[in-house]
């Protein structure tokens, strides 16, 4: 009986050494986690940029053509339909949102054109086709351009399927967070 006992004994002392170790393993994780995100480290999980871990650098001009940033969302229709579309991942952003990953396409002054691809200043912009429908078969509505008014920012991704200002328009340079630098990352 005493065998019985201490087996029992030993397997509960197992069992509870394996939870510190989990309990252990996550706590250092979380601390990981909020310490990378304090200093502006981020994850990115969306295919628009390389999957993996990004920092984001402050920006201390104003932003400029081929800048690629971490940007908020504003609180706007288009982007209320997005987020409803799972475009959007929740984040830190005042939206609630996750900051966006996107090259600036042009600043204030330039005229954009959107056609079947976009038009910068009458230059054709390699890989911005502009597709009528979502991977989901939703329609996609092309932004109408025009000249970018101040303050803002026109946004683009090369991969095929993001959703830049080619379909929501430019949006307010004041929701920069700043310059995106990939840490480590990987493209499928």
């Amino acid at each position: 009986m005493t065998d019985g006992r201490s087996r029992a004994t030993l397997r509960a002392r197992q069992q509870w050494m394996v939870v510190i170790v989990i309990a252990t393993g996550l706590v250092i994780a979380i601390t990981v986690l909020v310490a990378g995100a304090a200093a502006g480290y981020r994850l990115n999980m969306t295919a628009s940029e390389p999957l993996g871990i990004w920092r984001i650098r402050p920006l201390k001009r104003p932003p400029a053509v081929g800048d690629l940033v971490f940007i908020c969302p504003p609180e706007t229709e288009m982007f209320s339909e997005g987020r409803a579309r799972g475009y959007l991942r929740r984040g830190i952003c005042t939206t609630g949102d996750a900051p966006l990953i996107k090259m600036v396409l042009a600043t204030e002054g330039q005229r954009i054109e959107i056609g079947a691809d976009v038009r910068i200043d009458g230059l054709r912009i390699p890989q911005t086709t502009v597709v009528p429908s979502d991977g989901n078969g939703r329609p996609l509505r092309g932004d109408a351009g025009g000249v970018v008014p101040a303050g803002r920012v026109f946004l683009y991704s090369p991969f095929a399927a993001s959703w830049d200002s080619r379909y929501f328009g430019s949006i307010p340079a004041t929701g920069i967070l700043g310059l995106a630098e990939e840490v480590l990352t990987y493209a499928p």
